[in-house]
């Protein structure tokens, strides 16, 4: 499973790994920044794209709104599953409201049903 986050502030490995998620299952790609946001996403062609609301040049919501254009537009693919990553709820369902399947406060990622499928 591709995983492509754009989350600006936390290691996400170092902390799914810190939750006992095992590695290998997984091949996940952080973006620290949200600029090219579009260009990394269809680079890398996740299964699974997350995005972090706050989070430079463009939050998250922007990219999502600018990937839902190109999606739109015939210009790109939709990943199978988008998920909204911020450490605020009121952000996450903002991002839900735009388009993505689901929502978790960062800090409970490891909580996500999906990390130790193959």
């Amino acid at each position: 499973m591709r995983i492509l986050a754009f989350e600006d502030t936390y290691d996400l490995e170092a902390m799914l790994t810190s939750a006992g998620q095992t590695e290998g299952t997984f091949d996940l790609v952080q973006r620290w920044d949200s600029s090219d946001a579009l260009n990394w996403i269809s680079e890398v062609d996740p299964d699974v794209l997350m995005l972090d609301f706050f989070m430079p040049p463009f939050n998250g919501l922007e990219v999502l709104r600018r990937l839902n254009k190109a999606i739109s537009d015939g210009a790109m693919k939709r990943p199978k599953t988008i998920i909204a990553i911020s450490s605020e709820s009121e952000a996450n369902a903002l991002l839900r409201a735009e388009g993505a399947d689901a929502a978790v406060i960062k800090f409970d990622l490891h909580t996500l049903d999906f990390w130790n499928q193959a």
